[in-house]
């Protein structure tokens, strides 16, 4: 009876120090990252756009259209340079066919498409891959690749 007691108590043990498998908050979480970012963007805020998503880091890393582009303050200015200064326009911005999953508990994976619409009806738009982290923050994108439809 007590080796059963013992047997019983150790698999309870065992079963408690293993990771909980991961939850859907941390996928609903980093969905709503994106949501902000939209919310931002479709409000003309591109600075509210970058702080909603982006890590405020040196190290934050963004490729599109053949270009690599490194640190918050880069990436931030060539958002600028193609959607704000000069006759630019940022135009209505959609994010859908999300498919977020969660890579590890601090780290997770979202792609999609993404669809600008501009006030004369012209368009563009492409699919994205973000990495993010969990950070004292909240999730932020460390990792964009972002390409354009052809």
């Amino acid at each position: 009876m007590q080796t059963q007691i013992l047997l019983a108590s150790l698999c309870l043990t065992a079963a408690a120090c293993q990771s909980p498998a991961p939850s859907a908050l941390p996928v609903g979480e980093i969905e709503a990252v994106l949501s902000a970012q939209q919310d931002a963007w479709n409000a003309g805020d591109i600075e509210g756009f970058m702080a909603a998503g982006y890590w405020d880091s040196p190290d934050l890393t963004f490729l599109s259209g053949g270009s690599w582009t490194s640190g918050y303050a880069p990436v931030l200015e060539r958002y600028r340079e193609r959607y704000v200064e000069g006759d630019s326009e940022m135009g209505d911005l959609i994010f859908s066919r999300l498919d977020v999953q969660l890579l590890e508990r601090d780290l997770g994976l979202a792609r999609g498409h993404w669809q600008l619409t501009f006030a004369d009806g012209e368009g563009a738009g492409g699919l994205f891959t973000l990495i993010l982290r969990r950070l004292p923050e909240g999730w932020r994108v460390i990792h964009d690749h972002t390409s354009v439809d052809s």
